[in-house]
């Protein structure tokens, strides 16, 4: 039986801004972000397709990153792999002219694709091909060759596909609950976000261990860390924000910002003119 042909939305790619990019308006001259939402058939595992683009550029612009709790598959001319979640902070190096197309999972979307735990995935950058074969290194070598970025995402597309992901019931569930974390700030421990699960303690890091790929603390204190550094970067007192994240004091707050972000809250303010 051949492969399902995605059907993309009709909405032109959208550009946009995340949390989890360092210092994000400082590239806004050096590259292009942008992102799509995916098909309906394939909806329940990816959350969106994201695209950079940069030209010609003078010098190496390097981005950090301080990731969230999720998978991701990228295709760049550098790389082509499959990252799992990355507890510290990470960057990329922009030279010349170049593409990244990624596909960002939903959490627990991925697993479906993995055929096992997701923390087999945590700290790891795998090989597009080395994990899917033949048909993994023929997608890259595809996406590479295609110029239009609608084009190079049906045909991300229409491989996720092809390996006939089996819908997970317990996607749903863990999808809502990070949604959760992510949205309401007031969650910054673990026993609060088992209580509002309705399952134990033990019973939710299971859960996010195996389809998230980290347990739920982490969840929540990296979410809480994206929180942080908006804020900094919009010049709030930071002793303030430390109490308001759920933080024993300030430096607990600064230790745990410094070794995501590469820097101390102090000086990323100065990123923006706020100290």
């Amino acid at each position: 039986m051949a492969a399902m042909v995605p059907r993309l939305p009709e909405a032109r790619l959208v550009e946009t801004r995340q949390r989890g990019w360092v210092d994000p308006y400082a590239g806004l001259s050096t590259f292009d972000f942008a992102r799509q939402a995916p098909s309906p058939e394939i909806s329940a595992y990816v959350d969106y397709f994201w695209v950079v683009t940069w030209t010609d550029l003078a010098e190496p612009y390097e981005q950090r990153i301080v990731s969230h709790p999720t998978v991701n598959m990228t295709i760049t001319a550098d790389f082509h792999r499959i990252a799992g979640v990355i507890k510290g902070g990470f960057s990329y190096t922009m030279r010349g002219s170049g593409r990244v197309l990624g596909t960002r999972f939903r959490p627990g979307g991925f697993r479906p694709f993995l055929g096992g735990p997701v923390s087999q995935l945590t700290g790891r950058f795998v090989e597009i091909d080395e994990m899917y074969g033949a048909a993994g290194a023929t997608l890259v070598e595809q996406v590479l060759a295609e110029p239009d970025t609608r084009a190079a995402i049906a045909l991300t597309e229409t491989f996720l596909l092809s390996l006939r992901p089996e819908q997970d019931p317990l996607t749903e569930e863990v999808a809502a609950l990070v949604t959760m974390v992510a949205n309401d700030v007031s969650v910054t421990r673990v026993d609060e976000l088992a209580a509002r699960s309705g399952r134990s303690v033990r019973s939710l890091q299971r859960l996010f261990r195996d389809h998230v790929g980290i347990g739920p603390k982490w969840v929540i204190r990296r979410f809480r860390l994206h929180e942080a550094a908006e804020r900094v970067y919009q010049g709030l007192d930071l002793a303030t924000l430390a109490a308001e994240l759920g933080y024993t004091d300030q430096a607990h707050l600064t230790r745990d910002f410094t070794a995501a972000v590469g820097m101390p809250p102090a000086a990323y303010a100065r990123l923006s003119g706020q100290a």
